[in-house]
């Protein structure tokens, strides 16, 4: 008899992984994810993006505000899935439903655990200048991405990667490791292996205030931080006490350290700003207020032309 899938998610990264289920031929009676939110400045209600690839492959779609009410609940089990597999749905499932399931719940978590843990595992992979990372399968709990891991991928984090390259690596490998990983579970081929919790760090959703440049940072460390913001929710820095997003810059290595947040060259492609060791920092790519995302030698020539080495910004 066809195993029943309930599968759970919301972001871009979970689309993969509901594509390769479905290609592998599983029944996915249903998916569950977030409810529709309001996006951008007009704030028009959008749909998240498993929710619109559900519809496209004509798959019923639940959307509760919280999966622990009772009648929301209630209706998920009602389904009686064989296996329920999570990637990226942004809520913990309760015990009630952790349980009901023969083979269990699932999720798809994009790092190696127990590092990293929590809602932005790829940002943070990145931020912390980490040389590798990955994917890891594993039994859900009621505690936050701490259940028993069934099944691990490594992947390498390039010095050019940023967090929408990774992603894009990550949630492919997720797919294929998933694929991999349900075959043997539906045999009970797998044995799990508990979590060190001694060795879990953390990854919480990205604040406001993380994404301003400290420049009194090394350059290497604000390199990082620039890369573990893009393309999303992007790092800023103040010019003229405007927000001024940063959206790529490069390292330059100098013979002396050059005062922090002070532009210490401009140059053809952009300008090069002191950070809080020897190691600056280009800025190529940015965004002032109110404006596009454009490459720092266009905004050079016209409204960033009063940019002369001397100038501080973060301020």
């Amino acid at each position: 008899m066809t195993k029943k899938i309930v599968f759970m998610g919301t972001p871009d990264f979970s689309v993969p992984v509901l594509q390769r289920v479905i290609k592998e031929g599983y029944d996915v009676i249903a998916v569950v994810t977030q409810p529709d939110r309001p996006v951008g400045r007009k704030k028009v209600m959008t749909p998240p993006p498993v929710k619109v690839e559900a519809l496209k492959q004509g798959i019923p779609v639940y959307q509760p505000e919280k999966i622990r009410n009772e009648a929301e609940l209630e209706e998920i089990l009602a389904l009686k899935p064989d296996l329920v597999i999570t990637a990226a749905f942004g809520q913990i499932l309760p015990n009630k439903l952790l349980e009901a399931p023969e083979y269990g719940c699932i999720n798809v978590h994009a790092s190696l655990l127990p590092e990293l843990r929590g809602g932005a595992p790829i940002h943070y992979s990145i931020l912390q200048g980490k040389e590798k990372t990955g994917i890891t399968i594993m039994y859900m709990a009621e505690k936050l991405d701490a259940g028993d891991i069934l099944t691990q991928a490594e992947v390498k984090i390039e010095e050019e990667d940023n967090v929408g390259t990774l992603h894009e690596k990550l949630s492919q490998i997720g797919s294929d490791l998933l694929a991999d990983t349900i075959p043997k579970l539906f045999k009970r081929e797998i044995t799990p292996v508990k979590q060190n919790d001694a060795e879990a760090t953390f990854a919480p959703n990205i604040k406001r205030e993380q994404e301003k440049i400290d420049w009194d940072k090394t350059g290497e460390d604000i390199y990082n931080h620039v890369r573990g913001l893009n393309p999303w929710p992007v790092a800023y820095t103040l010019l003229n006490g405007e927000t001024l997003k940063v959206w790529t810059t490069t390292k330059i290595q100098l013979s002396s350290k050059a005062q922090p947040g002070v532009v210490i060259d401009v140059l053809e492609e952009g300008f090069v700003v002191g950070t809080g060791n020897t190691t600056a920092v280009l800025i190529l790519e940015l965004q002032p207020a109110g404006k596009k995302k454009m490459l720092a030698k266009d905004y050079l020539r016209g409204a960033g032309s009063f940019i002369k080495v001397g100038l501080k910004i973060g301020e």
